[in-house]
């Protein structure tokens, strides 16, 4: 508090009424009445302290006290207030510096004081400023300053500032609490904040690690895929140059695979053959020990009660058609005639082209007509016929239907024999009378 504030001297001005105050302080400081602005060492003695207090900054204090008074300036806040106080209640050139100072910091606020033209209109503009509470310095400064402001509005401006002092004080009391509340919850949001970063590092870390991971895979996969590429590419292209090369490979592969059937079903009949030989082999003893034949023997036995069938040694026969299980005993028939066995399924099972390589082969056909298409029926007929080949047409297939139909061409054959014979005799006996 400075030295004009101390209690004694505010205890006996406070003994006084508020005019008797307001006539003492305008006494005190000479207070001129007209509109001209009055300097800072003509305001009235109670107006220092606050307005060196509440216009000025500390740290803009001690600079142009330092620049002014030099080595003299008080270290302490308080001890530099009360000279600073001191000086401007007189001309000194501290006074004029921060008279300039203040007009100079102010100005807006003094030009907007000036539209007043009474201390009414004054006192209405310093409360405006009071209410909005922002540029309270400039407008205590301008009010104190003002050619209409007297003594009653003076006294009013100090009080409104002195209390207002009180309240910034309680105010800042309760911003320091209110600091220090908020200074705590910031370390724990700070702390929690960095709990967090470092949960979002780590989370970032493992993240990055997995990219990096997944980068990798798919580099290897894509590889991968190349090559596989690369592989197929050239296996392609090795098949092309394949087909290329071998333009009767689609032929081929049908032929190696009739060869597969061919094969797979000549291993099935000489299984078939062997089962009719074993079944031929244990006719013999079955008939001395009266015993009844095997299964598969009755179709033997028919065949073994037949005549003798006659001889065709030196000839290709060719049966065409017939049932699969009755071409072993077939085979039978004509082998023991002295012939050469040949069979075709007659379209069924084999391949009708090769049908005109085995009427080619063959010297006598045998067609069973009731085993056959249509077409290898036709194409028999028409081959025998344009070639002249002994063709015997039997209805049934079976064993004895064989041996008729082998009978029938061995009559056929029998007269064609005999007349090459009776050529051949003939061409021998002219040949022996000229060697005579």
């Amino acid at each position: 508090m400075c030295a004009e504030h101390r209690p004694a001297a505010l205890s006996a001005l406070l003994s006084l009424s508020l005019p008797e105050r307001h006539a003492r302080a305008a006494a005190e400081a000479g207070f001129a009445r007209g509109s001209r602005r009055r300097r800072l060492w003509d305001l009235a003695p109670t107006a220092f302290c606050p307005v060196v207090g509440v216009c000025l900054p500390l740290p803009l204090l001690r600079r142009l006290a330092e620049k002014l008074l030099g080595a003299a300036v008080p270290a302490d806040d308080y001890e530099l207030h009360l000279a600073a106080v001191q000086e401007c209640k007189s001309r000194t050139p501290l006074a004029e510096r921060v008279q300039r100072e203040l007009d100079e910091r102010f100005a807006a606020a003094l030009g907007a004081a000036q539209r007043c033209k009474s201390a009414p209109a004054l006192a209405q503009w310093w409360r405006e400023r009071l209410d909005e509470g922002v540029t309270v310095p400039a407008a205590f400064w301008a009010v104190l300053t003002h050619g209409h402001c007297d003594a009653v509005l003076e006294e009013r401006v100090l009080r409104d500032v002195h209390m207002l002092q009180h309240q910034a004080g309680a105010a800042e009391r309760v911003d320091r609490a209110r600091f220090a509340e908020l200074a705590r919850e910031h370390g724990v949001l700070v702390r929690e904040l960095a709990a967090a970063q470092q949960r979002s590092t780590q989370a970032l870390a493992q993240r990055a690690a997995s990219i990096e991971q997944l980068s990798a895979e798919l580099v290897r996969l894509r590889a991968a895929l190349i090559t596989r590429d690369t592989a197929l590419q050239a296996a392609r292209m090795e098949l092309e140059e394949l087909r290329r090369g071998m333009p009767d490979l689609g032929t081929r592969r049908a032929q190696a695979e009739q060869i597969t059937r061919q094969r797979a079903r000549i291993e099935a009949l000489e299984r078939r053959l062997a089962e009719g030989r074993r079944a031929a082999a244990s006719e013999p003893a079955c008939a001395a020990a009266g015993t009844p034949a095997p299964p598969g023997a009755p179709v033997r036995a028919v065949v073994m009660a037949l005549p003798v069938a006659p001889r065709l040694r030196d000839r290709s026969v060719l049966c065409v058609g017939g049932r699969a299980g009755s071409v072993p005993v077939y085979r039978q028939l004509v082998e023991r005639t002295g012939g050469q066995f040949l069979h075709h399924d007659g379209g069924e099972e084999e391949n009708s082209a090769q049908l005109e390589s085995s009427l080619a082969a063959a010297d006598l056909v045998i067609c069973q007509t009731g085993c056959i298409s249509h077409g290898a029926y036709w194409r028999v007929k028409d081959h025998c016929k344009r070639t002249g080949k002994q063709c015997v047409f039997v209805d049934k297939p079976s064993a004895a239907g064989l041996l008729r139909g082998l009978r029938e061409a061995a009559q056929r054959l029998e007269p064609a024999e005999e007349a090459q014979a009776r050529e051949a005799r003939a061409t021998t006996v002219p040949d022996s009378t000229t060697r005579a």
